[in-house]
Order: structure tokens, then sequence, then C-alpha cells
């Protein structure tokens, strides 16, 4: 389900994750890490992770999310400012804005919110065109 990085620079290193956050885990609060994260459990309140995040599909966040990229095949329920990329898989949902450098929705994913297109510091965003370049947002609602 998850591909694992090619040779673009910056991409998500999913080969190796540092903290998985089982199913039977419920978190309420501050959440504040690095590295790789995977939830298949709950976070409520807020996560500033400074590293790659998957959501499985069996994880709910219920929290503002501060990421650098994250992939998604659970729900997230509330906004997510990304360095990198945002991925919401088929099985994904993202109720909640989303604001990253790049956001990709695939077929059967459900995205009510809006995004916002930034870029990666000292670089154009790659593939993107007109007016989300320059930060302009565009409001969605996906169900496919």
């Amino acid at each position: 389900m998850f591909k694992k990085a090619g040779t673009e620079q910056g991409a998500p290193k999913w080969d190796r994750v540092d903290t998985i956050i089982g199913k039977a885990t419920h978190i309420n609060g501050t959440v504040d890490s690095a590295g790789v994260l995977r939830v298949d459990g709950k976070i409520e309140g807020e996560l500033i992770h400074r590293g790659d995040l998957i959501v499985g599909e069996n994880g709910v966040i219920d929290a503002s999310v501060h990421v650098r990229h994250v992939t998604i095949a659970g729900q997230v329920h509330g906004n997510i400012d990304a360095e990198g990329k945002v991925e919401i898989v088929a099985t994904g949902q993202v109720v909640g804005d989303v604001k990253s450098a790049g956001l990709i929705i695939a077929d059967g994913a459900v995205f009510i919110g809006r995004s916002e297109m930034t870029q990666r510091s000292g670089s154009a965003t790659e593939g993107s065109t007109g007016p989300l370049n320059e930060g302009t947002g565009s409001e969605v609602t996906t169900r496919r």
C-alpha cells in the first residue's frame, strides 16, 4: 500500500519506522516527535512531528497536525500543515484544511476542506501551475 521513497529529494522514507502507535493505544494531549511515525491507534490534541507520518487504515487522528510528509490510509480530523507532501490513499479520510507543498488524493479517498499549496523553501513546487503555486487556496470536497 505504501510506496517506498524513490530518488526524489526530500521524499518520504517509509522503509524504516521509528515509532508505532498501536491499535490499542489512545493518546490525548500533545505528541512531539521526530523520525518516521506510524499511527494505528488514536491521537487527540496536537501532533508536532519533525519527520514523516503514516496514518494506517485503523489510525484516527483528531488533532492539528504539523509534519514533514504524511500518507493517510485512516482518518484525520483536523488541519494539516506539511512542509512536503500530503497523500490520501483510497481508504483515507481527511476532514480539515491542508497546507502543503503537494497534495495527492487517490480515487476512493475522502477530503473535505480547503487546500493551500505552498512552495518548499529554496525551490519551486514541482508539478504545480497557476495560482495554487502562489499560495492561494482552493476549496475541495472529494468523495469518490
